[in-house]
């Protein structure tokens, strides 16, 4: 029998291992958390190792903990996306780390870690990072036959793993709907030091704007499930009305070509960045928009809104996602259409400057990393620091840019 999971009780150092999978190079939420959550793991005492794909296998240290990269298979179309396809490797990998609590965070094709994880005796979690149903209904599946699919993989994976986590209400409904009952929430976080208004940087946003024009940012993953076209939408139902605003996209994927041409076409005032790796250039861009848009229908948390918040950026979210319930009062919520985004653009934009900055700002601070860490180790039934707060734990140093486009 694996010797996995027999060292450890409540109060000792953890080895947890955690598995995800489409992990891009380009990827941002997923990346984020992984990072901030091995850190705050690493922090607490425990021994966190992550197990991921890439195009070479390495074994490295880093400040999240040991990262551990396997050889995946490249899934075409998705710009970038690999998966751990060799089921006999991760085992024995699994095997050989004898991990005492296992994090996945891949609800599809590392489901069947969970049977390996009953059989070894170690407790797992899978972590719900989107609806199911949300994700098929934006590959094309109707309502109906989206839900009939997730309700029959939620069951399956709410037997098969220890706990379920899920970042909201929102994230939580479907696995309520099968009458789970091993579903816990952990909300993700923010980096409320390297995400903070005072990033605004004006040489930045003249990069992009005029003084008399609207600068609208969006960070995300060009492909379906994200639906950055909708911000283009917005984008060009705002230039008919008459409003003076321009677009910049933050992220790469499947999409681009096709947003790209569709700028050009209808001569529309947009700059595709591809994904921006310096995260001080990307917090200053958020702090320096008037407004970001988030319009992905199946976020069940939505980093990227958080962190435009924590810069004093109110967001813009689509009303089907999980983000209504994250950004409260402090932004606005639209339908899945163009016109609805613009109409919630103008009317954060009625507001005055320092008011729906400030909104902003207040709500992030809800949701540090310290509180979400916390939560995730509960979720483990392993032993975390107390929480404390990181606002105005140290200074922020204003942006300067450099020769990024």
């Amino acid at each position: 029998m694996s010797t996995a999971g027999t060292r450890s009780t409540r109060r000792e150092a953890l080895r947890i291992v955690r598995l995800a999978n489409f992990v891009a190079p380009a990827s941002g939420g997923l990346r984020t958390a992984l990072r901030e959550l091995g850190k705050g793991y690493k922090a607490a005492g425990h021994e966190p190792v992550l197990v991921a794909p890439g195009e070479h296998a390495s074994d490295r240290e880093t400040e999240q903990g040991r990262v551990i990269t396997l050889p995946g298979r490249l899934l075409p179309g998705t710009g970038g996306y690999r998966v751990l396809t060799d089921r006999r490797r991760v085992a024995a990998l699994l095997e050989e780390l004898a991990p005492d609590r296992l994090e996945v965070s891949d609800r599809t094709t590392l489901r069947w870690t969970g049977r390996w994880a009953r059989r070894a005796r170690v407790p797992a979690v899978m972590v719900s990072h989107e609806t199911a149903d949300g994700v098929l209904r934006t590959w094309g599946l109707s309502e109906g036959t989206a839900r009939r699919a997730a309700d029959a993989l939620n069951v399956r994976t709410a037997h098969t793993y220890a706990r379920v986590v899920c970042t909201t209400e929102f994230a939580e409904r479907e696995f309520v709907r099968i009458g789970a009952r091993n579903v816990v929430r952990a909300p993700l976080g923010v980096d409320l030091l390297e995400r903070h208004p005072a990033l605004r940087c004006p040489r930045l946003r003249d990069r992009y704007a005029r003084a008399d024009e609207t600068l609208l940012v969006t960070c995300t993953r060009l492909s379906v499930e994200k639906r950055p076209g909708t911000a283009l939408d917005a984008l060009e139902e705002l230039v008919r009305r008459g409003r003076r605003a321009v677009l910049v996209v933050a992220g790469d994927g499947p999409l681009r070509p096709r947003l790209e041409q569709r700028a050009r076409e209808r001569g529309l005032p947009v700059t595709f960045l591809g994904h921006v790796s310096d995260r001080g250039l990307l917090g200053a861009l958020q702090a320096s928009a008037d407004v970001c848009l988030a319009p992905g229908p199946a976020e069940t948390f939505g980093l990227a809104a958080l962190e435009a918040m924590a810069c004093g950026t109110p967001v813009v979210v689509s009303a089907s996602s999980a983000l209504p319930e994250v950004i409260g009062s402090a932004g606005a919520v639209a339908a899945d259409r163009g016109g609805a985004f613009a109409d919630a653009v103008d009317l954060l934009l009625g507001q005055s400057v320092a008011e729906r900055r400030e909104a902003a700002r207040a709500r992030a601070e809800c949701f540090g990393w310290d509180t979400a860490v916390a939560a995730f180790l509960a979720a483990h039934d392993a032993s975390a620091p107390v929480p404390h707060t990181q606002v105005g734990s140290a200074p922020v140093r204003p942006f300067v840019p450099g020769g990024v486009a």
